[in-house]
């Protein structure tokens, strides 16, 4: 799993656009302090509460996020019931790997719950690039055009888009946000390869990103 943004140093220097959510892999080589994610059009959210999930036999973690960060989930609901079982995991990887953030943890076992091998690696040392430049983050990330390919049992692909124009850098000591503009590189596109393990949760294994990709930029 190698996704980044931009190098820390860049970033502070720049305060260009972070990529906060579900840690990946992408050709891009960056670290952690850009901006990050969140929600820009009118359109109508929806946001992913655990009401919103459909209901399975494994026991997920809970994850409460600061009231300063939101993701919100858009489209996230088909109405099949594997495709939504693989999009609920998915959101909840994506709120686990930020409270993860939020909370200076590495290691928060909510990690190991949605991410496998590689990606759970590359997640971990994704936190801990905020943590050793001291910084968390703040806002509200926005994920939409969600599409899921079931293509074995237990297995499936998973592309989605998020916009992170309105979420941004947090020095954790003092709290103030490194806000910056939006451009096109606060949309990315994400491909995720899922599978499912023995108690039922989809987990990513492969995660790529792709900041500024057409498929997401308006």
């Amino acid at each position: 799993m190698k996704r980044r943004s931009l190098p820390v140093a860049a970033a502070l220097a720049a305060t260009a656009a972070l990529l906060l959510t579900a840690c990946g892999s992408s050709d891009d080589s960056s670290k952690a302090n850009d901006e990050i994610a969140g929600a820009d059009t009118g359109s109508e959210q929806e946001s992913a509460t655990p009401a919103a999930r459909p209901s399975d036999t494994a026991q997920h973690p809970k994850v409460t996020l600061p009231k300063d960060v939101t993701n919100v989930f858009e489209g996230w609901k088909t109405g099949d019931a594997t495709t939504d079982a693989v999009l609920a995991d998915t959101s909840r990887r994506v709120d686990a790997l930020t409270y993860a953030i939020t909370q200076a943890e590495p290691d928060e076992p909510a990690l190991g719950f949605y991410y496998k091998g590689d990606a759970l690696l590359g997640a971990a040392d994704w936190v801990q690039e905020f943590v050793k430049a001291k910084k968390s983050m703040t806002g509200e990330t926005r994920y939409f055009k969600p599409t899921v390919d079931v293509y074995a049992d237990g297995k499936a692909t998973l592309t989605y888009c998020s916009f992170e124009g309105k979420a941004f850098v947090k020095d954790r000591k003092t709290g103030k946000a490194e806000k910056t503009p939006v451009t096109d590189d606060s949309y990315l596109l994400y491909s995720t390869r899922m599978e499912k393990n023995e108690k039922g949760v989809w987990q990513a294994a492969v995660l790529n990103s792709e900041r500024g990709n057409g498929t997401c930029a308006p």
